[in-house]
Parts: structure tokens; C-alpha cells; sequence
């Protein structure tokens, strides 16, 4: 009696710490492109200039934004969709903002599907931050997705911004 209560218990334990593990997870990686506030064919516009700043991440103000999703950093590489959503300045100090946006695909494998994510993004330092936000739904191959997503800038020139977006993904 006593073998069969610990080969259950051990039993119990591996299960649930295997539900619990990364491997669970489908991991998949993309490069979101934009074109920064104030260039020529911007992909990100500012809606809402509440604290007068004309800054993204000024306290209360809200942008609107469309950026390319790419499965490379390469910006020639084709677009595989789009990341559309709002960022609202919801830090006095300006170090983060909410974010609510949707990684629409338009192409590749994902075609026809989408992921829904929101969550907190840190905007400082800008780059090689890691900001984590929680994925709450999506339609088509994603459909009752929950999980996270982990996201950093790694290029920033003049006119553009690359980042790296991985999202973990649970069905």
C-alpha cells in the first residue's frame, strides 16, 4: 500500500511539474518593423497629446500604430503581417505605457490567424529591455490562445525600430 501511495505521489508531482515547464509551450519568434513617430510614412502616429510633450510615452498620451511582422530583421525579408494596437503613457516618469495590439497575419504559415496581447511595455532604456505581456486570445490556428509574450528593441536607426518579439503559447 504504502509503494503504490509514493508511485502515485511521485507520479502526481512529474505530471505536474511537466504541465508547468516551458516545454509546454509553442515558442515562436518575430521582428516587428517600425517606422518611428515623426518619419515620412510613419507607422506609428500620435492620437492623443495630453501632456503636450508630442512624445509616445508623455503621460496620457495614446498612439495608434500598424508595423510590419517579419520572421528575419532583414526589412526586405516578405511581411508576414501586421501589428496593429494602442500605447497609452500610463508612466508619469515616461519609463513604460500600456499596450493593447493584435499580431494580424497576412502571410506564411499563420495566414488568415491572429494573437491578442496586452500588458505593460518599457519604453527605458529602449533598447535590450525585455518588456512581458500577457497574450489573452487569438482567431484561426491561435483560436483560445493564453500565454506571454517577450519583447525587446534591438535596432534603432533614424527612421526605423526592429523588435524582437517571441511569444510563448498555450492552446
Amino acid at each position: 500500500m504504502a509503494s503504490s501511495t509514493f508511485f502515485f505521489f511521485s507520479y502526481f508531482l512529474l505530471v505536474s511539474v511537466a504541465a508547468a515547464s516551458p516545454e509546454n509551450y509553442l515558442h515562436l519568434r518575430f521582428f516587428q518593423h517600425e517606422r518611428i513617430l515623426g518619419v515620412a510614412n510613419a507607422t506609428v502616429v500620435l492620437s492623443v497629446n495630453a501632456d503636450n510633450s508630442g512624445l509616445a510615452t508623455g503621460f496620457g498620451n495614446v498612439v495608434a500604430y500598424e508595423n510590419a511582422l517579419r520572421e528575419t530583421t532583414d526589412l526586405r525579408a516578405p511581411v508576414i503581417g501586421h501589428s496593429q494596437g494602442l500605447g497609452i503613457g500610463s508612466d508619469r516618469s515616461g519609463a513604460s505605457g500600456f499596450t493593447a495590439f493584435s499580431m494580424v497575419f497576412t502571410g506564411g504559415r499563420y495566414n488568415g490567424s491572429s494573437l491578442d496581447i496586452q500588458g505593460i511595455f518599457i519604453s527605458q532604456p529602449l533598447l535590450e529591455t525585455v518588456s512581458e505581456r500577457a497574450i489573452v486570445g487569438g482567431t484561426g490556428r491561435f483560436r483560445g490562445a493564453r500565454g506571454y509574450l517577450l519583447s525587446k528593441e534591438i535596432v534603432l536607426t533614424p527612421e526605423t525600430l526592429t523588435g524582437q518579439l517571441d511569444a510563448f503559447i498555450k492552446f
